[in-house]
């Protein structure tokens, strides 16, 4: 348990959706107690305060538990969705997830193209390289970074021959930002009884 009045967060460094919190734990400066899970080792803690087993977790001072990413980021930044924003994010965490899981991890389901999967990803990201010619949201850029960036790592080639004007600069200024950097600090599993670390990180 926290010896601090800090909110805890329970998170895995590469996973999209605590990564997207984190994103947004950076932008605004949310001082919050870091706990790394390895996934295959998830604490009792954890499991006990939210039983599903996924990450991210915040636990608030008040005993308040926030188990979805977007969530967190609605908490965290005081976020109000527009209809553009819950177009975008419905889009991106149902249609491209879709696609972008049965692309990388073709072998975990049955029946499945690598190769067609990514053609149906790529309709969304035409339709998001047309919606980045106009400045978005930081709140909405961060919802949608993370899961974009796990795409273009499964084929890198691939996804740089594509041409995608606004994508490549909008992929590109994200993942050289202070707050990417920040948000993909690496840290060890944290164990009961760690000393506290809190996050963002001060240096």
């Amino acid at each position: 348990m926290s010896t601090t009045n800090l909110p805890i967060l329970y998170s895995f460094r590469r996973c999209p959706y605590a990564m997207r919190a984190r994103m947004s734990i950076v932008r605004i400066g949310y001082i919050c107690e870091h706990r790394e899970v390895i996934l295959r080792d998830r604490p009792e803690h954890m499991m006990k305060i939210s039983p599903k087993g996924t990450v991210p977790v915040l636990l608030l001072p008040n005993d308040e538990v926030i188990e979805e990413s977007l969530e967190i980021m609605q908490h965290v930044l005081s976020w109000e969705l527009s209809s553009e924003d819950l177009h975008w994010v419905d889009r991106n965490d149902n249609e491209f997830k879709f696609h972008l899981d049965r692309y990388k991890y073709p072998n975990r389901y049955d029946d499945v193209d690598a190769i067609e999967q990514r053609s149906m990803a790529k309709a969304y990201l035409d339709d998001l390289d047309q919606f980045l010619s106009n400045e978005i949201t930081s709140s909405l850029n961060d919802a949608l970074f993370p899961f974009v960036r796990q795409f273009a790592n499964h084929d890198r080639d691939w996804f740089d021959s594509q041409n995608w004007e606004n994508l490549h600069v909008w992929l590109a200024d994200n993942l050289s930002s202070d707050e990417f950097a920040l948000c993909m600090k690496k840290y060890p599993q944290w164990c009961e009884g760690d000393e506290l670390v809190t996050f963002p990180p001060t240096e």
